[in-house]
């Protein structure tokens, strides 16, 4: 029970909602509290952002077929539960995540696409302090961008604005901190910081080589 924009599950049950995508939500929960079960909260582009929709929802309009439903629904929750199990090894929670999913040309079959557990679509709690700082009602740790979120949020409608504010300097370099750090904890590997390594092109390679 989290988040901070206007489609994210806290701020529309703060709002009143009782019914996110479907799902029941109990009564006087609170920030940051543990959901009754792992919920899949799918979203559909529309003009400006993301909408909230429901499983139901997305049968009944035809943006997906109950059998391709079946597939995405199962794939992503397996997905999550995997992610939760590697966090857990390293003394993470995975909170949350987003996953996207897309249909090829030539076959139509369902691929997942974008990355997958990073600090971009990902949030990440540290294990040890969690309850005890909820309990206290206060944020938990987190190595994630959720302050920097945050940061937009209480500057400008990040939705809405044409032009945003640049984040201060200090900020970035936080959010650099904590990337790496998330990197080392996930993968049990130093970062390296070699800059001819990580040029563009050694990148494009590093992508390549997933690709179908």
């Amino acid at each position: 029970m989290t988040g901070s924009t206007s489609t994210s599950i806290w701020k529309n049950y703060q709002n009143g909602v009782r019914n996110y995508c479907g799902h029941e939500l109990p009564e006087n929960m609170k920030k940051n509290e543990k959901l009754p079960y792992i919920m899949l909260t799918p979203t559909t582009k529309e003009e400006t952002h993301d909408r909230p929709i429901s499983a139901q929802e997305i049968i009944e309009t035809g943006l997906l077929s109950p059998q391709d439903w079946e597939i995405c629904s199962k794939a992503v929750l397996a997905l999550f539960q995997r992610g939760q199990e590697l966090a857990a090894q390293n003394g993470l929670i995975l909170v949350d995540t987003k996953y996207e999913l897309g249909k090829l040309c030539t076959n139509d079959q369902i691929v997942l696409i974008d990355e997958v557990h990073t600090p971009d679509s990902s949030r990440y709690w540290i294990a040890s302090s969690y309850q005890e700082r909820v309990d206290q009602g206060l944020e938990p740790e987190n190595i994630d961008k959720e302050f920097l979120r945050l940061w937009f949020a209480n500057h400008c409608d990040p939705y809405n604005d044409a032009i945003l504010p640049e984040a201060p300097k200090d900020l970035v370099v936080e959010l650099s901190r904590r990337y790496i750090m998330l990197y080392e904890k996930i993968t049990g590997n130093k970062f390296n910081f070699d800059l001819d390594e990580n040029s563009d092109q050694a990148i494009a390679n590093a992508i390549s080589s997933y690709l179908l």
